[in-house]
């Protein structure tokens, strides 16, 4: 065994948030110092993981699954404003309070870690905190790119975007991108796309009927042809 990889601990060695996420940008030690404190949380779908205007006590890496942001305004109405993936990071650094809520859209699993940690290890390590100014600014021109959606985009090119949205972005160990568990209900993709519920069914049903998609036990999605549903997305390649 090459002797960088057994001073790695056990549980970051086949992790793919180490691999693809902050803690790639880690040395063996650091990674040491932020698995002792750190914990696997396995959660089921509709858990909250921190809630708008809590204290930020952790932050997470997410291993498996996929996790909704959610904006609530004073009157209790509420928008899904993002989601996120595996590898992706949990939290905002050196914010001391939650802006959004988090909840579980799917079954996960995340690797879970004190924010004072984070934040020490962040302060002392340019590549990490490097990378996680370049995760911010990724999620900011993503959040730029679903703006362009939602305000210009038909229904059909929405319901599309959201499912290539998916496929791209499905379990980093599933080597298949072109099958997957819907991980919203149809009610939570239409508030995430400014639609209807019957209007994201109609457009569901246009694109199995055209041969873009294919839907099985109704949460299931087999798409036979990834670059045709970018065209329907209305996706420049």
């Amino acid at each position: 065994m090459d002797i960088h990889i057994a001073e790695i601990p056990v549980a970051c060695r086949a992790c793919e948030a180490r691999h693809g996420g902050v803690c790639g940008t880690l040395t063996p030690a650091e990674l040491c110092e932020l698995n002792k404190y750190s914990a696997r949380r396995r959660l089921d779908a509709g858990t909250e993981v921190v809630g708008q205007g809590e204290t930020v006590s952790s932050y997470a890496n997410i291993i498996r699954g996929v996790v909704k942001l959610t904006k609530m305004m004073a009157d209790g109405r509420q928008q899904i404003v993002g989601l996120q993936f595996a590898p992706d990071f949990l939290g905002r650094p050196f914010v001391s309070e939650s802006a959004l809520s988090a909840e579980t859209a799917t079954d996960a699993e995340i690797c879970n870690f004190p924010r004072s940690v984070m934040d020490r290890l962040a302060a002392r390590a340019p590549d990490l905190k490097d990378r996680l100014h370049r995760q911010a600014l990724q999620e900011l021109d993503e959040a730029r790119d679903w703006m362009l959606t939602l305000g210009r985009k038909s229904a059909q090119e929405k319901v599309a975007s959201f499912l290539y949205l998916i496929a791209t972005h499905s379990d980093p160990e599933e080597v298949d991108k072109s099958s997957f568990d819907l991980p919203l209900s149809r009610a939570d993709i239409a508030d995430f796309l400014g639609l209807t519920i019957e209007t994201v069914s109609r457009q569901f049903t246009k694109l199995r009927k055209d041969g873009v998609i294919a839907i099985e036990n109704n949460r299931h999605v087999i798409v036979p042809d990834l670059d045709r549903l970018m065209q329907f997305a209305g996706n420049d390649r």
